[in-house]
């Protein structure tokens, strides 16, 4: 009987993210207005960009820290279950979507916010289960213990 290979993420989150961010600004170009937020506002984007980027890189030094691959479809060695990873078990894709949510407050136009969600629905479909089948395959009973603790986003 022959193993079947693992599922692999085909898209690398960072280039959903880039993606995202690209969509917003054309979207914001292509439909300026609709309920555009005034200049001074807009600055209030800075809070959650750089939370976004603070809980991602928090987030990825821990896999720097022990020594595992942080790339989505790679088998880790350790199971991150410390610091971000006790509030949410993807804090690398909530701190992408709070960057985005970032992006969306300092364009100002309400089009941006449209991309938000398919971003999160891309990655929940397309990046998510891969490594959580992953994860469940090389961790078993200690994974699924952490899963049943803690929830995928917040």
């Amino acid at each position: 009987m022959s193993e079947s290979p693992s599922p692999r993420v085909r898209v690398m989150p960072p280039l959903y993210l880039l993606a995202a961010i690209v969509a917003m600004a054309a979207l914001d170009w292509l439909l300026p207005g609709g309920g555009s937020l005034p200049m001074p506002w807009r600055w209030l984007g800075l809070v959650p960009l750089i939370g976004g980027l603070l809980l991602g890189g928090l987030a990825a030094s821990r896999f720097r820290k022990h020594q595992t691959t942080i790339k989505p479809g790679q088998v880790s060695n350790r199971l991150m279950i410390g610091g971000p990873y006790r509030l949410t078990r993807n804090p690398i894709y909530v701190g992408m979507v709070l960057v985005l949510a970032g992006v969306a407050l300092l364009l100002g136009g309400i089009a941006a916010w449209f991309v938000l969600p398919v971003f999160t629905w891309l990655i929940a479909r397309n990046v998510i289960p891969v490594e959580e089948s992953m994860l469940e395959e090389r961790f078993g009973q200690e994974y699924q213990d952490y899963r049943s603790r803690v929830r995928r986003w917040i």
